[in-house]
């Protein structure tokens, strides 16, 4: 069979000489022969076409250990995988393009939504939990399912005496992971503690106390990360103007139905214990 120079192949691949030498080294792209004096590798016609492939994945950023795991799949395994990948980029732009405006707004100092502040009274109540280190991209599958497993809890505990809501007690962000602690009112202490001291059990039981908190309202639109940041940060602008101090952890209160709420629907309480 004969063999192309790598400068053939290079111009049939549409690849450089040098990206040759790299991929040959990662593996992604071995030559027939090597010459073991000099070092001059040859290749085959029918490498051609997964030399392009190569090439074109590259178009895509894709990182070499990704191409790697692809160009040995069949044709619809790597499709699919080529898909996958290209949905993962579009929905790390579109949250790029959500943060970047966020920081645009934020260093113009223009705020492009105004929050309504207000304060209440919340009795003392027990409280079933769920606490977890984790980061910003993980709250939206983790805290449904946490309030879910809680409020099947509370059902074995005299059922839910008041509205869900999530505490951090650290920044809770890409980068840095809490806690943030899920929490479900309950009616009946007595059986929440024995609930929560059954062997295995991933909820405990604790006792918030009377306090009174400044909130503001936000819509289902406003609730990802970064837009909810803007709320967080007017309640705590107001807390500053009005003298008070933060006396506990920030939360989000969320008191509609998830599911059947439209996006410009209120559905949730961003809010901070003041003293």
């Amino acid at each position: 069979m004969e063999l192309l120079t790598i400068g053939e192949f290079a111009a049939r691949s549409r690849l450089s000489p040098k990206a040759l030498r790299l991929y040959d080294r990662l593996g992604l792209l071995a030559p027939a022969r090597v010459d073991t004096v000099t070092g001059y590798r040859w290749y085959r016609e029918d490498q051609v076409e997964r030399a392009r492939l190569v090439a074109l994945l590259r178009q895509l950023d894709m990182p070499l250990a990704r191409i790697a795991e692809i160009v040995v799949l069949p044709g619809d395994r790597a499709a699919d995988a080529v898909a996958a990948y290209w949905s993962d980029v579009e929905e790390r732009h579109a949250r790029q393009s959500t943060v970047a405006g966020h920081l645009r707004d934020r260093l113009s100092g223009r705020r492009t939504h105004m929050y309504e502040i207000r304060t209440v009274d919340v009795p003392e109540q027990a409280v079933l939990t769920e606490r977890r280190h984790l980061l910003a991209d993980e709250l939206p599958r983790w805290i449904p399912s946490a309030f879910d497993r809680l409020t099947k809890a509370a059902a074995e505990c005299g059922g839910v005496a008041g509205i869900p809501f999530v505490a951090y007690y650290a920044e809770v962000s890409l980068d840095s992971d809490g806690p943030a602690e899920t929490c479900v009112p309950v009616a009946d202490v007595a059986e929440a503690e024995a609930y929560a001291a059954a062997s295995g059990r991933t909820a405990t039981l604790r006792v918030e106390p009377a306090q009174r908190l400044a909130y503001t309202r936000v819509t289902k639109a406003r609730v990802a990360h970064p837009q909810i940041l803007s709320a967080f940060e007017a309640v705590e602008e107001w807390i500053e103007r009005q003298g008070l101090t933060v006396s506990g952890p920030c939360r989000e209160i969320y008191f509609a139905d998830w599911e059947a709420a439209s996006a410009s629907d209120e559905v949730c309480d961003v809010a901070f214990p003041v003293a």
